[in-house]
């Protein structure tokens, strides 16, 4: 849980760096840029692109469609750009309940224009999103040509929206793409915020997230955020989270540049070009402060600064208190659990309304048997906490998590404690904070990315 909420009185973390449809903010032109695309989408206009910078908020605007496009638009969402040819077809298959029979891609693609065919009869639209399109393989942005071309006497049968980093413009520049290319009658670009954007940003964030008070950013906190930014919404949301968190660990409802330079210190983003991924670094603890280095050693001594009173499946963005070079992260304790499926239940009534996958169900058989024996002051460390309606980012991150931890240590549980039905996944057993902390340190990279960090059990009951 976030250190910070009960200080500034926010019922819930405003700088999260997954996207969250409730803080989508419409400055900026995005606001526009969703209803752009909604009436693009829905009134046949062939092929629709948007680009933008790691961090603009692409994820969140596919997030947006999903939520604000018509009941009559049925939508398919692919995630993964390395699908062949083949493998996008199967899996636009399967979401439209086409049986594949081993068929060939010429099969295969009648039978998606029959059924594609038997939709728009009824009434329906049917849209296609791709994220990261700019990874795709050129026989996949191939195919996606091909499948613009299905359609009937009057209209398209499959509307397609691509979603991808710049590069993809350099990829459409190439002679061979040039078909693909003149089927896109729509360009969208998310530009970085500007500063005063940045400055609505902020405060949009921090009302939505409960704030009541005056703006506790300064001018010049905000202006520093910024120009280190370089106007992107991820990166102004990981700095705004680690300077309220400075703030806080000083006993300040201000925040200034003292703050932002604390933030900048301990995010070191990359420049903008080369794009990098982001990668939480250890703080330099000569300029964190006495205050922030305080709160952060209270974390690995297991003392309890504040409580925030987060609901369970909050999801913080404070960088985790790093370990001694020499510390090696010990091995999670076995459990023996007997939480019954009925006894979850009562606890999530409305459990059997989704559809969870088969990995996202193994794990959360795990964590019924986990949690009744599991005393209430050992650890764990959260991995992630999102909407359970999210079932594909669930499951696809479990398949993940489960590539370069140990599958038997990850738990997946359901909770509808913060107003909201959410999933959470978490790992390990430690008998302390500070087990918990030393093991978070030794996480591989792909999942340090997310932010985990240590919570007692006690609070996830």
């Amino acid at each position: 849980m976030s250190l910070y909420l009960q200080h500034f009185g926010l019922r819930e973390p405003p700088f999260r760096i997954t996207p969250h449809t409730d803080f989508f903010f419409v400055g900026a032109n995005r606001g526009a840029t969703l209803d752009a695309l909604i009436y693009a989408i829905t009134q046949d206009e062939g092929i629709v692109k948007v680009t933008g910078e790691v961090g603009s908020g692409k994820t969140m605007l596919c997030r947006m469609l999903l939520e604000r496009l018509p009941d009559n638009v049925e939508t398919l969402y692919l995630a993964n750009p390395s699908l062949s040819r083949q493998e996008i077809l199967g899996a636009i298959a399967d979401e439209l309940g086409v049986p594949t029979d081993g068929k060939a891609t010429h099969s295969l693609t009648r039978a998606l224009q029959d059924s594609l065919i038997e939709r728009y009869a009824q009434g329906k639209r049917v849209v296609l999103l791709i994220d990261e399109a700019h990874a795709m393989p050129a026989e996949s942005l191939e195919e996606i040509r091909l499948l613009s071309n299905l359609e009937s006497k009057a209209t398209k049968l499959l509307q397609i929206a691509l979603f991808g980093q710049p590069e993809i413009d350099e990829r459409l520049a190439a002679t061979d793409m040039r078909q693909l290319r003149e089927r896109i009658t729509q360009h969208f670009n998310l530009a970085p915020l500007k500063q005063v954007d940045v400055a609505a940003y902020i405060e949009f964030r921090l009302r939505a997230a409960g704030y009541k008070g005056p703006n506790p950013f300064t001018a010049d906190a905000v202006a520093m955020i910024a120009k280190t930014s370089e106007g992107l919404s991820r990166r102004i949301n990981i700095l705004a989270d680690k300077a309220l968190l400075a703030a806080y660990s000083s006993g300040s409802h201000e925040v200034g540049v003292n703050e932002i330079r604390i933030a900048v210190q301990d995010a070191r983003f990359s420049p903008l070009k080369p794009t990098a991924p982001f990668r939480m670094k250890p703080l330099l603890w000569g300029m964190a402060g006495a205050g922030l280095l305080a709160v952060l050693l209270a974390l690995i001594s297991g003392l309890q600064p504040r409580s925030s009173g987060v609901a369970d499946t909050g999801v913080p963005s404070q960088s985790a208190p790093q370990a001694p070079p020499s510390a090696a992260a010990p091995a999670p304790k076995a459990t023996q659990p007997t939480l019954s499926r009925t006894e979850t239940q009562a606890q999530n009534p409305n459990s059997e309304k989704l559809r969870f996958a088969p990995l996202t169900r193994q794990h959360m058989g795990q964590y019924e048997q986990w949690i009744a024996d599991v005393p209430g002051n050992h650890y764990f460390i959260q991995l992630l906490a999102t909407d359970a309606t999210q079932t594909g980012e669930i499951e696809g991150f479990l398949a993940r998590a489960t590539a370069v931890l140990e599958p038997a240590q990850i738990r997946a549980y359901r909770s509808s404690l913060s107003g909201r039905d959410r999933v959470g996944v978490i790992f390990g057993d430690f008998a302390s904070r500070e087990e918990a902390v030393l093991a978070m340190q030794g996480l591989p990279e792909a999942i340090k990315v997310a932010q985990p960090f240590p919570r007692q059990v006690s609070k996830l009951r």
